[in-house]
């Protein structure tokens, strides 16, 4: 079975690279000014060392701030009909302050310091987001989308179709789903509405299609090109954080429980798979694409012990005996 050509390999040379950001690609910051307000510092403190106590020293004027301690800003009387029923003071407590102060982080390529919320999602690493920036990752993408030959760009669709007839997806109504969404990302808020391109603004598989979850009107999510291309495959549970897998599962009708939990190929699709007529069909139409059909099999046996290459008897042996020797070479 012949191998497809890999994709071109951007080799980089030249490559800028700043000391003091070698290894921080995942350490997160908090970003606050000074509380005393004489002072203009703004400061970044790792949130490694804002445990519990802590104590922050501004650089700029020598303030200390502490846990536990509170600045005032002024003292007040509170009165009715000209009765004062209450005297205080306007104070703000230094562990609320800096709690709610924005998270910020290195990018890996730029080596500038920018808002968590400029990074996309990455579960895996210590920052859940990923190293380089937004900005970064769609310049970097397009430069490695033009090595995708048209062919692979027809190898990438043509597996597309084939997991879109074994999740039986529908025809769906993208009018439908904006107004859900309410023509925004559901990842990044970016506002859609003036979009035209559907490219542009691309509704995502909320499970992925690689795992033969279907597409349809009621569990379709709208994300703006960059979200749509950070999730690229991921589970929702890989990708959203708790608050937005909540309110995804109020859109679109998948429990929590499955959006947060371990990833799974759909039970209808394996069903599916084991009807002799439907595998049949699936062959006969994707015949000249045997290499994703063997990719799709030993992907699906390794997950559920399911092969659906014995589901009939009209796959030769030939096919089988491949797939095996590549399951075997993977292992």
């Amino acid at each position: 079975m012949p191998r497809r050509s890999p994709y071109t390999k951007v080799k980089k040379t030249n490559r800028i690279q700043v000391d003091h950001v070698k290894g921080m690609g995942d350490v997160v910051f908090r970003g606050f000014d000074c509380l005393n307000a004489d002072c203009q510092e703004f400061m970044f403190v790792r949130e490694t060392e804002l445990g519990e106590p802590f104590e922050v020293e501004c650089s700029g004027c020598g303030t200390v701030m502490r846990s536990g301690e509170d600045f005032k800003y002024y003292d007040y009387d509170l009165e009715v009909r000209g009765e004062t029923i209450e005297s205080g003071s306007f104070t703000i407590l230094v562990d609320d302050y800096v709690n709610e102060a924005a998270e910020y982080k290195y990018c890996i390529i730029c080596s500038t310091l920018k808002p968590l919320e400029a990074f996309g999602r990455h579960r895996a690493r210590m920052s859940g987001r990923q190293g380089e920036c937004r900005l970064c990752k769609t310049v970097y993408n397009s430069i490695k989308n033009q090595t995708r030959t048209t062919d692979q760009h027809r190898e990438a669709s043509q597996r597309r179709r084939l997991y879109l007839d074994l999740s039986e997806s529908p025809r769906i109504e993208s009018e439908v789903i904006y107004e859900r969404f309410g023509y925004k990302c559901f990842n990044c808020d970016k506002d859609l509405g003036q979009v035209e391109s559907e490219s542009e603004r691309p509704l995502d598989h909320t499970l992925p299609a690689s795992l033969l979850w279907p597409l349809t009107t009621d569990n379709a999510t709208l994300l703006c090109r960059d979200c749509n291309g950070e999730k690229s495959g991921k589970w929702p549970g890989e990708f959203y954080d708790d608050p937005q897998l909540r309110r995804l599962a109020g859109m679109t009708g998948i429990p929590v429980s499955v959006l947060s939990g371990e990833p799974h190929f759909n039970p209808e699709a394996l069903e599916r798979l084991q009807d002799p007529d439907f595998v049949n069909a699936i062959v006969e139409k994707y015949a000249s694409r045997f290499d994703d059909l063997i990719s799709l099999r030993n992907r699906v046996l390794a997950k559920t012990s399911l092969d659906f290459f014995r589901t009939t008897d009209r796959i030769s042996p030939t096919w089988t005996r491949q797939a095996d020797e590549l399951r075997n070479a993977a292992s």
